[in-house]
């Protein structure tokens, strides 16, 4: 069983830090050989930094299918991805539910289960706006990427400095940034896929309103943790809560 782990807006596999590995370690038969995680990029991001980012959610999803195919990894995936890599995550459980068995969807949004500002919330407007005006700043932009998306300050400095060095070992093109949030706006999906899914949200999330997990949560009868206090990266800022929820949804079943 493949377990494949999708970021959000301009971020890639590296941004997951060692989140591979404890989920790895948390999930039920983790020793099994058969059992592996891996993160992937997407067009524009990490290793395709070079490609031109697609115009579509559903353009993501097939790319996402093509580089396990690349790999030799057959289906079926278990995926857990967050933000735009979430809506990703779900187009493709709802174009090719015979390829996932599982998804876990983490502080995510889509229309129409959330207006346009819970999607983005207006306090973030300005600041993205003014990173996108010194986009060429690798440090001054994840500090500003650091103060909205984690509540977890505790490794601030080694955060960024780190974010910083994937920044300009990997620079997102502010084209290709401009196309992820222009797919990730359009992206609207009304019917719910087949597979189970499990619903991750943060309640002091500074990016994207905790009622659109909610609403997600309900509208597809799935199940749903809200944390008390981690930001829109929950990953980031709890791993441990995050693996031991899916962990314990898939033990049971």
């Amino acid at each position: 069983m493949s377990w494949v782990l999708l970021r959000g807006l301009t971020r890639e596999a590296r941004h997951w830090g060692d989140f591979a590995e404890r989920l790895a370690r948390a999930l039920p038969g983790s020793a099994s050989a058969a059992t592996r995680v891996l993160a992937l990029d997407l067009p524009g991001n990490g290793v395709f930094r070079r490609e031109t980012s697609s115009a579509t959610v559903g353009a993501m999803a097939d790319f996402a299918r093509g580089q396990l195919r690349a790999r030799g990894l057959a289906p079926p995936y278990s995926l857990v991805a967050m933000s735009l890599g979430a809506m990703v995550a779900a187009d493709w459980a709802q174009r090719y539910p015979q390829e996932i068995e599982r998804l876990v969807l983490v502080n995510t949004s889509m229309r129409p289960l959330g207006r346009t500002s819970e999607r983005l919330r207006p306090g973030n407007w300005l600041p993205l706006a003014l990173v996108a005006a010194r986009w060429s700043n690798a440090e001054h932009a994840e500090r500003v990427i650091h103060r909205i998306t984690c509540n977890r300050t505790t490794s601030l400095e080694q955060d960024i400095a780190a974010w910083t060095r994937i920044r300009q070992d990997a620079p997102v093109s502010i084209a290709n940034a401009w196309r992820q949030l222009k797919a990730a706006a359009a992206f609207s999906m009304a019917v719910p896929p087949a597979c189970p899914a499990l619903v991750l949200s943060s309640s002091a999330d500074h990016l994207v309103h905790p009622r659109c997990s909610a609403r997600l949560a309900q509208a597809w009868q799935a199940a749903h943790h809200e944390h008390p206090w981690a930001g829109h990266d929950l990953p980031h800022d709890d791993a441990d809560w995050v693996c031991r929820r899916i962990a314990d949804w898939v033990d049971g079943g």
